[in-house]
């Protein structure tokens, strides 16, 4: 990471925030070292008080910086390849994507040069350094996708992947942050209905939820294993879980997962 010291992020949303807080609470750049772009630059003038160089000139940024974050929406993407094209240095930048269902090839050929390109797709756990990151790149041997994984890896949990699945982490790991706080949301309901009020009843749900995934993640065991350990014959867990499973729980995370991947699969159709 010694030659590249400057990043800039081409979109400064939500997820372009996010990473831009992981990248500097994970001590990897300081926020002097990161460009954030932004069309309506009044809207983030708050990440200017953190030491973050804003500016509405994307072309700008490439310049100054050596790794390239692209993270703008899709329909803005074609716009802002073609902007930056003449910026772009294949000797000296690496583009990181992570919008979702644009290919490494259609990247390549919207901005005319070879540079090395990876495509990622955290979520916005990234912020506290606990995201989920799938990556993937048409090569493993030019040393873009070990930055890239560098990078990710400093604020979460990386996976690389082959770039044909990257759609289908988009859905379970970017959407998926949505659908784990809903079903959150959903248990802090249950405990108040059970005589809890909202804010003990969402810290209790919030930590359980945390402990659950924790012991998944930390002993790689299956989850019904972990369920085997607390519900027993005539138990009152398994009565909850009956009971969940006959309106539906499992069959209704499943088909929003599987939802959102063909929604994200046509969000993008510049090939």
């Amino acid at each position: 990471m010694k030659s590249y010291n400057k990043a800039a992020i081409l979109g400064g949303g939500n997820i372009g925030q996010a990473i831009a807080n992981g990248l500097v609470s994970s001590n990897l750049f300081p926020p002097e070292k990161i460009f954030i772009t932004k069309r309506r630059i009044d809207n983030v003038k708050h990440l200017a008080e953190k030491g973050f160089n804003l500016t509405q000139n994307n072309l700008e940024a490439v310049k100054e910086s050596e790794i390239i974050i692209v993270a703008v929406q899709p329909k803005q993407l074609d716009e802002v390849l073609k902007e930056i094209s003449p910026a772009i240095n294949e000797n000296k930048h690496i583009i990181i994507s992570v919008v979702s269902g644009a290919s490494i090839k259609a990247i390549k050929e919207l901005t005319g040069k070879n540079a090395p390109v990876v495509r990622a797709m955290p979520n916005t756990a990234i912020a506290i350094g606990e995201s989920m990151t799938c990556i993937s790149s048409d090569t493993k041997t030019n040393g873009a996708i070990k930055i890239a994984e560098e990078i990710f890896s400093s604020v979460g949990k990386t996976m690389i992947i082959d770039e044909e699945l990257m759609v289908p982490a988009t859905a379970l790991c970017a959407c998926g942050i949505a659908f784990f706080l809903r079903a959150i949301r959903a248990a802090s309901q249950g405990g108040i209905e059970i005589g809890f009020h909202s804010d003990e009843a969402i810290f209790m749900a919030a930590q359980t939820a945390k402990g659950a995934a924790s012991l998944l993640v930390n002993t790689k065991s299956h989850p019904e294993s972990e369920v085997d350990k607390v519900t027993t014959p005539r138990g009152i867990t398994i009565s909850g879980l009956n009971q969940m499973e006959h309106n539906g729980f499992s069959s209704a995370m499943i088909k929003g997962i599987t939802t959102s991947a063909e929604k994200a699969s046509r969000l993008y159709k510049g090939e």
